[in-house]
């Protein structure tokens, strides 16, 4: 049978007898040394251990021992998370000898579950950055186009994913780190609730906008990984019927600039719900402006702070940008960074107030197509910003605010867009019912 390439297919074909954990994984191996070389995803694949635990799967399962739906099934996780006994470097020269002593809160879960660990993804350092360029393990490139980037933070998890180098990553999402690269790589990111999946045993950026969430193939798939990541029942997505959906367009701010292909692309979408009875209606977003100076005075402070140790002693082992970025932190004071923490609570309200009546807020996931490598700026519709800037303004509103936000791969010939879709707080599931329903009409 040809290889699966989602969770749920896998999952079948385990328990129907047509697949093994063990032939699963050896179809893994084989895309990881077909496509691993030319996009740099991985930093480290342990091929031995995921071996014995795909042996181990099968023998539970013959034994009538199952643990779940993710039983079996090859996972990779971005090199931020802890696993017992393997180095976690952050894709920075700062930690090159540095080897986790316990498993993260996330890695102990999804062994747990049955899943079969294959390695360790490449990442922008520190999840510092959103091309996944500064990196001391080779810059991500784009499996739809490799001369231009991953996106980033979790750059090599999406193309992962993308590329069949296992079935779902864990990656982290401090400012769009899930949902960038898998709007630029065509997969599914999803970034849950704050503090809904725990962030105990992953490398820090910053600690009040750190989310942890799955990259996938399908919103199935992304459900089942929330599921055991969050520790929560096996969510089964329940598609909520087109016909009664009460969607909010984010305008103004969301709305321009916007690359072309990527406006035509969001409207394509948004028309096809319309056709199919989604009520849609425009919403802003009132303090827009507010958005990246709230950000960057909470991430930089507390991201110098979780680095004040190495940045004193381990300066020269940085790729610079992403140490100056670091030190800038250290420059704004500690009114800014509170007055920022009380910006963040009126942020929150207002975004509660714009999913008043409606199920879900869409908007672009990015602005723009995946950026050619090297590039710092870019023009759209007559306005030239840092790539950095242009890949954060779609997504960064809600790390602040805490609120699920999940991107989908708009079915298009060209180059990926990505559909965000932002959802109550503490209403995950919610929000997965309501993308499954958008993804059979829009990604197919």
């Amino acid at each position: 049978m040809s290889s699966p390439t989602t969770l749920v297919d896998a999952a079948a074909a385990l328990r129907s007898g047509r697949l093994t954990a063990v032939e699963l994984l050896e179809r893994t191996l084989k895309a990881i040394r077909q496509h691993d070389a030319p996009s740099h995803a991985f930093i480290r694949v342990d091929a031995d251990t995921a071996r014995l635990a795909a042996r181990t799967a099968d023998e539970e399962l013959a034994d009538g021992h199952d643990r779940g739906p993710l039983h079996g099934l090859p996972v990779s996780l971005k090199d931020l998370i802890d696993v017992a006994g393997q180095p976690t470097t952050a894709a920075s020269r700062v930690l090159a000898d540095n080897v986790a002593g316990r498993n993260a809160a996330v890695t102990d879960r999804l062994q747990a579950a049955g899943a079969v660990l294959i390695g360790k993804t490449n990442l922008h350092e520190f999840a510092l950055g959103t091309t996944s360029e500064d990196t001391a393990y080779g810059k991500v490139l784009n499996p739809r186009d490799l001369t231009r980037s991953a996106g980033g933070s979790s750059g090599g998890s999406a193309v992962a994913v993308a590329t069949g180098m296992g079935l779902a990553s864990v990656g982290t999402d401090t400012g769009g780190s899930v949902r960038i690269p898998a709007a630029a790589c065509g997969v599914v990111g999803l970034k849950p609730s704050y503090d809904e999946v725990p962030a105990a045993g992953v490398i820090p950026l910053s600690l009040t906008l750190d989310h942890v969430g799955p990259l996938t193939r399908t919103v199935q798939d992304a459900a089942w990984m929330w599921s055991t990541l969050a520790n929560r029942p096996t969510h089964t997505v329940a598609p909520v019927a087109l016909g009664g959906l009460r969607l909010a367009i984010l305008g103004g701010y969301f709305a321009a600039p916007l690359d072309e292909d990527v406006r035509h692309a969001f409207t394509r979408a948004t028309d096809a719900l319309a056709r199919a009875g989604v009520r849609l209606e425009a919403r802003e977003f009132a303090d827009a402006a507010l958005i990246a100076e709230t950000y960057v005075n909470i991430v930089l402070p507390e991201g110098a702070s979780c680095h004040a140790q190495w940045l004193d002693s381990r300066a020269d082992l940085y790729s610079p940008a992403v140490r100056d970025r670091f030190r800038a932190g250290r420059d704004i004071t500690a009114v800014a960074y509170i007055a920022a923490r009380q910006q963040r609570i009126h942020m929150r309200q207002a975004v509660e107030a714009l999913l008043d009546s409606v199920d879900a807020l869409i908007l672009p996931t990015l602005p723009i197509v995946a950026p050619s490598t090297g590039v710092a700026d870019i023009t759209i519709d007559d306005v030239t910003m840092p790539v950095r800037a242009a890949m954060l303004k779609h997504t960064q509103l809600f790390n602040i605010t805490g609120h699920p936000a999940i991107s989908l791969p708009i079915a298009t010939p060209g180059l990926p867009v990505g559909l965000q879709l932002v959802g109550a707080r503490g209403q995950t599931p919610r929000l997965l019912d309501v993308a499954a329903a958008i993804e059979s009409l829009v990604c197919r």
